[in-house]
């Protein structure tokens, strides 16, 4: 059996065990939610409990079937003919090889025709490869894919054929107090006990983002987590003058206004709306003249 996988992976317990339970059971799994609710860092975290090695293929329209199975070099082929030899493996033929993992991220994001050769992978084990042969997979080798709902930009349904032959665990935004967690530990965990209400409330705004009426996408705990460290530099920078809270929404709006989306129809910006969140958050609505700004701690003068 692998070792503990849910170690370092925060309010995952169960998603992790479905997953291990479905690649012992030599079983192909997809994790299916919205970006940052930590399905990578999940699927690494098994990959290390089971002692596999770990092939990540980024998802995209640009992913040919050639970039997923691997090519002959021209050149070599021009001085040695279409041998083994002359074959660069691709990330599907690198995993079948070694036994790994496959992780493909954003899976329907991926042409049909890409899609098409996991297939055969998939049900036989094997792909057969023209002018090379057969490549069988070795002991280990499962598919595991990420995928956001189908309602993201730029994503498609994956085909039945797909679906058919994979095992599909839902993955949705943690609780607050596990989001709580994972700001605080991508931060150091070196708040003070008031600085860590301050931090609650960042996850707060965080997480009234994806429930607000004009925003159709909200953030993750990403968000949360650049807010902080933002503010912690512009503490630094603005002075002794400068409070947690009017650096904070500073940094919120620059975290978190690129990541939501605004609804059609919907003539606010994304950057009113994150401030209307952290007014209401923080009962704060005065703002503090940045001035003239100081180098970040640790920076060194030039004069």
């Amino acid at each position: 059996m692998p070792n503990d996988p849910t170690s370092g992976v925060v309010g995952r317990s169960r998603e992790t065990e479905l997953v291990v339970a479905a690649l012992a059971a030599r079983r192909h799994v997809v994790l299916e939610g919205p970006p940052g609710t930590g399905k990578s860092t999940l699927l690494r975290s098994v990959a290390r409990s089971f002692g596999v090695s770990f092939v990540f293929v980024e998802g995209n329209a640009e992913l040919t079937p050639s970039r997923l199975i691997g090519n002959f070099d021209p050149a070599r082929v021009l001085d040695e003919g279409y041998v083994p030899a002359s074959f660069v493996d691709g990330p599907l033929v690198q995993a079948l090889r070694e036994g790994s993992l496959l992780y493909i991220e954003e899976i329907n994001r991926i042409p049909e025709e890409t899609l098409n050769v996991l297939v055969t992978v998939m049900s036989e084990g094997e792909i057969t490869i023209p002018r090379y042969g057969k490549v069988t997979a070795g002991d280990g080798f499962r598919l595991v894919a990420a995928m956001n709902p189908f309602d993201a930009v730029g994503t498609a349904r994956i085909s039945s054929a797909i679906s058919d032959r994979v095992c599909r665990v839902a993955m949705t935004y943690q609780s607050r107090e596990d989001e709580v967690a994972i700001v605080e530990h991508a931060t150091n965990g070196q708040l003070s006990l008031a600085d860590r209400e301050w931090l609650k409330g960042v996850v707060e705004v965080t997480r009234a983002t994806r429930g607000h009426q004009d925003l159709r996408v909200g953030s993750s705990v990403r968000g949360a987590i650049d807010t902080v460290l933002i503010a912690e530099q512009l503490m630094a920078m603005r002075g002794a003058g400068a409070t947690r809270t009017a650096c904070g929404r500073d940094a919120a709006i620059v975290s978190l206004s690129g990541r939501v989306r605004v609804r059609e129809g919907v003539t606010r910006s994304s950057e009113s709306i994150i401030e209307e969140l952290w007014d209401n958050q923080f009962n704060d609505v005065t703002r503090e003249p940045s001035g003239k700004v100081s180098a970040p701690t640790g920076a060194t003068s030039n004069r």
